[in-house]
């Protein structure tokens, strides 16, 4: 038959502790204020069917409308990260 060990040393969980070598990166916004609204007006635009893409053809993915409306925002100034560019 099968018995069971008491053994006298359990098993204890060890706290995860980080090491504090690197510096913590200090949290800014990436986007600002200006753009935000201006996804906000280019979402809303999207989802009552009139926002038009620079071709003329309707919308349809929500994607391109964010990207339309950080494209405009980086036209007028707003704090946008860069363009990633595929190549």
């Amino acid at each position: 038959m099968a018995t069971k060990k008491s053994s006298s040393t359990s098993h204890t969980k060890k706290s995860a502790v980080k090491k504090s070598s690197s510096k913590k990166k200090s949290s800014t916004r990436k986007y600002g204020p200006k753009a935000s609204k201006s996804v906000e007006r280019e979402m809303k635009a999207f989802k009552q069917g009139k926002l038009k893409s620079g071709s003329g053809r309707k919308v349809t993915n929500p994607k391109q409308a964010i990207a339309i409306g950080l494209s405009e925002a980086r036209k007028s100034g707003a704090k946008v990260p860069k363009k990633k560019s595929s190549s």
